[in-house]
């Protein structure tokens, strides 16, 4: 009898999690499909801001392009739902937050609350870094690099996935110093192997910048240096976040 009464019990606490992320997923999806429906009057002036780091250093009477029937109308709308997503991710993570952080120690809560909120603010980071200097340093280039005879015209579509392939990987590689110190957090590495490992991440941090950028220096220069600075933010952050293994083992 017992048996069962537990099993019911756990059978209750089961439905009541599977219904609070039921809501909590709600919630998120009501809140992008808000933002989504605001934003669709907007959808061609959002496009035209997005393309202006081209548009401003494409050559004298060239302009983007639309090779397929609907792109003209599809493709500002892609770009107003990925503004959605943009905008609505501080409650997206909210709702994330609010479901698995009753199963945290209040230490764990405190580290998670600072890693959330840093590792959205660097990734807004990194996308605004790479809209307002890595961008036009590319295009600059690819432009001046244009052969002779060729004139430069982008279809719309291609344009806006290189631009959202590069938000993403500039968001992600901005991720440096969350990932460093979570790796510490839970004991892969520590501040003494950080230390010693630095020349290692620097050597990583161009190799990542030269596969993940276009093949021009500047580009690859603009976020190997940034990501090496990130790397240093990140041992200074787990000097002042994360506890030594054996103060936390005492604790």
């Amino acid at each position: 009898m017992a048996v069962s009464e537990l099993d019911v019990d756990i059978q209750r606490g089961l439905f009541s999690h599977l219904l609070e992320l039921r809501s909590r997923l709600l919630t998120a999806v009501c809140t992008v499909l808000l933002v989504l429906l605001a934003l669709v009057p907007f959808a061609n002036r959002l496009y035209s801001e997005l393309a202006a780091p081209l548009v401003a250093r494409l050559p004298q009477g060239a302009h983007l392009i639309a090779t397929e029937v609907a792109s003209p109308f599809v493709t500002p709308l892609k770009l107003t739902f990925y503004a959605s997503l943009f905008i609505s991710m501080p409650m997206i993570l909210y709702q994330l937050w609010a479901f698995v952080s009753s199963g945290l120690y209040q230490q764990e809560r405190r580290l998670a609350r600072v890693l959330l909120a840093a590792a959205l603010m660097l990734f807004y980071l990194g996308c605004a870094f790479a809209y307002f200097l890595v961008l036009p340093a590319t295009f600059r280039f690819l432009t001046a690099m244009t052969p002779q005879g060729v004139e430069m015209m982008t279809d719309i579509t291609h344009y806006l996935d290189f631009v959202m392939l590069m938000f993403f990987a500039f968001g992600l590689c901005f991720e440096v110093p969350v990932a460093v110190v979570i790796l510490a957090a839970v004991g892969v590495v520590d501040l003494t192997r950080l230390r010693n490992a630095r020349r290692y991440a620097f050597v990583g941090a161009f190799a990542v910048s030269a596969f993940i950028t276009p093949p021009d220096i500047t580009s690859m220069i603009l976020l190997a240096v940034p990501m090496c600075l990130l790397y240093e933010l990140g041992v200074i952050a787990v000097r002042w976040l994360v506890k030594p293994k054996a103060t936390r083992d005492t604790a």
